[in-house]
């Protein structure tokens, strides 16, 4: 059952995917953290597109906290479920206050990975939003919707593993959707890695930090050739 080595490896077998997306000047890869920043790792460098992150925070409905009332993503994006919020009745003042909150925990993160960046400009652009697998899809729905504000011209997810279902169901948000094994019987992400363990935050900031030396140098080459 367990088809890929780690999650460096399950991105090498994700990318040939995106060869035809390969050398274009409007490609973005969005890694989802922490597990799905070193799978878009190799996605970005296989076809040489700039790589970040897509920080997402669940907005969890006070006393319910399990269900989403709408989510935040990096960017300032906001994305609210009006008919949760109308449904438990959570007013203006609740709803910001956990905002705040879970905004507060974004920042930090997006601080932590960045080290100062801002976030690359997807407006425009082939966004290709990955993360290491999916069971229910959940965070990975939040993500497209939040990423969908940013006007992307196409968005398309891509995970190396995911159920069938699930797979279909991303398919109705994304304009395209890449799932390079559909197994009928799932279990869990994890069961079809030799080594999933825990990716830190240390391991996404020196790969943030990777690929965008990775992108300077590619911008002073091409530079340099057209001189």
């Amino acid at each position: 059952m367990r088809i890929f080595r780690d999650r460096h490896d399950a991105g090498w077998k994700l990318a040939p995917s995106f060869d035809r997306l390969a050398g274009r000047g409007d490609v973005v890869v969005l890694g989802l953290p922490r597990g799905g920043v070193p799978v878009a790792y190799e996605v970005a460098a296989r076809i040489g597109a700039p790589l970040d992150v897509l920080l997402v925070r669940k907005l969890g409905a006070p006393g319910h906290e399990e269900l989403a009332m709408g989510a935040i993503a990096s960017g300032g994006i906001q994305v609210v479920d009006e008919r949760i919020v109308r449904a438990l009745g959570v007013s203006d003042a609740t709803f910001e206050a956990v905002v705040a909150r879970e905004r507060k925990e974004l920042e930090r993160r997006e601080q932590l990975f960045r080290a100062g960046r801002p976030p690359v400009d997807v407006a425009g652009k082939i966004a290709i939003l990955v993360d290491d697998g999916l069971a229910t899809g959940s965070t990975m729905m939040a993500a497209i919707d939040a990423l969908r504000t940013r006007k992307p011209t196409r968005l398309i997810g891509a995970v190396p593993v995911a159920p069938p279902e699930t797979c279909a169901a991303m398919r109705e948000r994304a304009d395209e959707m890449v799932c390079l094994l559909t197994p009928d019987q799932m279990y869990a992400v994890g069961l079809w890695y030799e080594d999933f363990s825990q990716t830190t935050d240390a391991e996404v900031r020196k790969l943030l930090d990777a690929a965008a030396a990775r992108q300077q140098a590619a911008r002073a080459t091409s530079e340099a050739s057209a001189r």
